[in-house]
């Protein structure tokens, strides 16, 4: 929480102009393409990144589909967990988060500028709506991150929760491959209390395709990427410590 603090004080100067730019790029889609908006979100970012000290090691990007939308599901651990997947994702990419969390300065312009979607945890009908509508855009060959815990527990750290089977619905409704993602340390920036210099890890594990999944209840998707998310947080554990 100390570094989170120290990131804004440091960018006071600069956040008034990064909010009214993003929030200008947002509210113009006509005139900036999604690849346009995602190279400020990059960006904002990276400022983020440096004035933090902070860096992110990205591996198993070979294993992205190249073609087409898809549905990274990786673990949570905090507010820097979509940073980190940004940093090391080349291709515009966006999240779901949950609606109490996104309407905060910077959240909310960011959220905007890459056209996130808000989902109300409490509301299944809002819910359903969203993945409906989700699910037609990553069909489309949107890139979507979506967390299947839900949200991040605090002392948690690397440790692994359940993953929500209701999550994995939106990907089969939109029948496009699954790509399971380990983060590791993630936590380190902006939830906890380590000080000086952190690195963090993105793995993106190889793809499900529909087709692998497409007989399977949700609950049993659930626990296949469950396992995998797991055995790569377990390697992290031997390489990193």
């Amino acid at each position: 929480m100390f570094r989170f603090i120290y990131v804004i004080f440091i960018n006071l100067f600069r956040i008034p102009y990064m909010m009214s730019k993003m929030r200008w790029y947002a509210d113009h889609p006509e005139k900036y393409t999604e690849e346009k908006r995602y190279a400020l979100a990059r960006h904002v970012a990276d400022i983020i990144k440096f004035t933090g000290a902070i860096r992110t090691v990205g591996s198993g990007q070979e294993n992205l589909p190249h073609d087409g939308g898809y549905i990274l599901y990786p673990n949570h651990q905090g507010k820097y967990d979509v940073l980190g997947i940004m940093h090391t994702h080349d291709k515009p990419v966006s999240f779901i988060i949950d609606d109490s969390a996104s309407h905060g300065p910077l959240i909310s312009e960011f959220t905007d500028l890459v056209q996130a979607g808000r989902i109300k945890l409490a509301d299944l009908r809002q819910t359903m709506q969203l993945f409906r509508e989700r699910a037609g855009i990553v069909a489309a060959g949107q890139r979507l991150i979506i967390f299947p815990e839900g949200v991040y527990y605090k002392g948690k750290q690397n440790e692994l929760a359940e993953f929500k089977p209701g999550s994995f619905k939106l990907a089969k409704m939109a029948k496009v491959p699954i790509v399971p993602v380990a983060i590791y340390d993630s936590y380190k920036p902006f939830n906890s209390m380590v000080f000086g210099p952190v690195i963090t890890y993105v793995n993106y594990l190889q793809p499900i395709p529909y087709e692998e999944y497409a007989d399977k209840r949700t609950n049993e998707i659930a626990e296949m990427v469950h396992e995998r998310v797991n055995a790569a947080l377990n390697r992290f554990r031997e390489c990193v410590g």
